[in-house]
């Protein structure tokens, strides 16, 4: 469906594509779905386009519905790091890309204000729901045995699984200063989005 779209694109006359990719987007990323933000950020170089690419981190708005309504984050992220970034925040910094000139042929990676582990993660949504959340390190085989009772196909619970197992390996934990250059405000920060939307938690009844 991207190639499809980009190859749409050429064919329509459009001068320049603004693509939200994905960090450490390569062939053989452990984070599946980063393969294909690869596959498409190639097609497009390869197209002759105008490009520009902001790579996003992972959501930080999706950090509070990994937690299950026990309480618990599982998988097997061990100790590692994630720069996860406020949707609010990417949506301003493209807002920027696609309405400026002068990016073409460049990419920024947009990222929070900090690099938590999973653990820290969850002891900031304790502290600030005032709600028992916890992290529970899993093997990448206890990873799939407990995903395998949603029924998903196999793409999907790779991609969960894998999620984890990039910030396992730290290839999500980069910080940078993209979001304050291009807001002109600091990155949203775990706890700047939880104050804003204390609801976030509301599934948790652990």
């Amino acid at each position: 469906e991207h190639l499809t779209a980009v190859d749409a694109a050429v064919a329509a006359g459009v001068r320049r594509i603004v693509y939200l990719s994905f960090v450490d987007g390569r062939p053989n990323a452990t984070f599946t779905l980063a393969r294909d933000h690869w596959a498409t950020e190639d097609r497009i170089r390869a197209s002759g386009l105008a490009w520009t690419f902001p790579r996003m981190n992972l959501y930080l708005d999706f950090l509070p519905s990994m937690v299950a309504p026990e309480g618990i984050i599982e998988g097997p992220a061990d100790e590692g790091r994630v720069a996860a970034v406020a949707r609010a925040d990417m949506a301003e910094v493209v807002a920027r890309l696609l309405t400026e000139e002068g990016h073409s042929g460049q990419a920024y990676d947009l990222t929070g204000p900090e690099a938590l582990t999973l653990a820290e993660a969850a002891d900031r949504m304790s502290r600030l729901s005032g709600r028992r959340v916890v992290f529970r390190n899993q093997t990448v085989e206890e990873a799939y045995a407990s995903r395998a009772p949603y029924g998903a196909p196999d793409w999907q619970v790779d991609a969960w699984v894998s999620t984890y197992l990039t910030i396992a390996e730290g290839n999500a934990a980069a910080v940078s200063d993209a979001v304050p250059l291009f807001t002109g405000h600091r990155a949203t920060s775990l706890e700047d989005y939880l104050r804003a939307h204390p609801e976030a938690l509301d599934h948790v009844t652990g």
